[in-house]
């Protein structure tokens, strides 16, 4: 029997728990999380804790070290600004392959999701509304290969943008929420070129913050 066919409703819900629990820091980058201990918290054998240790590893949440268990993962500064390059490279060419399937109904759904981006005051669920309106704009059935990638470079680098969405000043929520704005324009217009361009620079410049910011960051 695979692990796949193991997974039934209680393996999906000990995935679904740990990765809330990873995404929103209640279980911090870094730390070690034990089969035992997840398993008496979830009211299950450890069997299907293991499972989820290994897809949350194949997503970049876990990092799964012989004879030592399963950590939560983190990153250095380095090599976060490795991974923002690469969303900068990855993520235009998400939306630029995505904009001509994107129906009518999906730009009112990001439109409505970037509104309340914006009325959104509270670090915490910014951070989740700003992850929902990205990923919601690339085509996963078209690009089953590139969003997995993308989510998970999103999964890995979360903590920080947590870390820093907390101290951040109304002069970076308001530049946010214009280059929202902004994207979405060019993507109701059609114009692939322009949208992958300011989706470009809206990564960059929260790629460039950070790199000032390196007190976030695990040595």
């Amino acid at each position: 029997m695979t692990a796949g066919s193991r997974r039934g409703p209680t393996g999906s819900m000990v995935i679904d728990q740990l990765r809330e629990g990873i995404l929103s820091g209640r279980y911090p980058a870094g730390t070690r999380i034990r089969q035992e201990t997840l398993a008496a918290e979830f009211g299950t054998s450890r069997l299907p804790v293991r499972d989820a240790f290994q897809r949350l590893e194949s997503e970049g949440l876990i990092t799964l070290i012989p004879n030592s268990g399963a950590w939560v993962a983190s990153l250095d500064l380095n090599e976060s600004i490795e991974m923002y390059k690469i969303r900068e490279a990855l993520e235009p060419l998400a939306l630029a392959e995505s904009i001509p399937y994107l129906t009518s109904e999906k730009l009112e759904d990001l439109e409505a999701q970037a509104e309340a981006i914006g009325r959104c005051e509270d670090p915490a669920e910014y951070i989740r509304l700003d992850r929902i309106f990205h990923l919601a704009m690339y085509d996963s059935e078209r690009l089953p290969r590139l969003t997995p990638m993308i989510e998970q470079f999103w999964n890995m680098t979360q903590k920080y943008r947590r870390a820093f969405t907390k101290q951040a000043t109304g002069h970076y929520w308001d530049a946010t929420n214009n280059e929202h704005s902004l994207i979405l324009e060019a993507v109701r217009e059609g114009d692939a070129e322009a949208a992958s361009a300011l989706a470009r620079l809206h990564i960059r410049r929260t790629r460039l913050i950070l790199t000032d910011h390196a007190e976030l960051f695990d040595s």
